[in-house]
């Protein structure tokens, strides 16, 4: 008898469970609005958004793309290393920040194909009816993780480090730095 009145509470309680883990307030957000999904294991897109903002609003009122002889400036986008432990498209960062740069009308952009040799690049570039000149700038870069913990505690900060090279002078004439620190307590399960 306790067996017919407990298996369906156990049944009814295992359906409650299943339907009250179920996500039905499913919505779209603004990226960089209040309503965001923080998490410490992985750079969020409001991560880029912010890195890249900061980065060319510096870049841009530093003066230094207004400098050249026939603008506007010809930014060349070099590598960005990636010094994380996760596997990231480093272009969610450039792609916003040559946007913005084209967009502000001080600069054009280039981007540099990773897989071939410098020598190669400058052939193509060089060999390219369409080029006029040579990139006079070329923004380079890399993203750091550095994770440090105390006790339930873990706290993962990652460095936008950005240069930008004068190609003519051979030295670096720009560079930024914006740090994005998380913080938060370790779960019951992983971590």
């Amino acid at each position: 008898m306790k067996i017919k009145i407990l298996l369906p509470l156990i049944t009814a309680a295992g359906a409650a469970l299943l339907t009250g883990c179920a996500t039905t307030d499913a919505h779209y957000v603004q990226t960089g609005d209040r309503e965001q999904v923080i998490s410490l294991n992985q750079i969020n897109i409001q991560d880029y958004a912010n890195a890249a903002n900061n980065a060319v609003n510096d870049l841009l009122t530093s003066g230094v793309l207004d400098k050249v002889a026939n603008p506007p400036a010809v930014v060349e986008i070099s590598r960005i290393i990636n010094n994380t432990s996760q596997q990231i498209d480093t272009d969610l960062l450039t792609k916003k920040i040559s946007i913005a740069m084209l967009h502000s009308g001080k600069a054009v952009t280039k981007t540099v194909d990773a897989k071939a040799t410098g020598y190669q690049q400058e052939n193509e570039f060089l060999n390219d009816q369409k080029a006029t000149r040579l990139p006079d700038f070329t923004l380079s870069g890399k993203i750091i993780e550095t994770v440090d913990r105390a006790g339930n505690t873990r706290r993962v900060t990652y460095s936008f480090q950005l240069s930008l090279n004068d190609n003519k002078m051979g030295t670096q004439v720009w560079e930024g730095e914006k740090e994005v620190g998380k913080q938060g307590t370790r779960a019951a399960v992983g971590f």
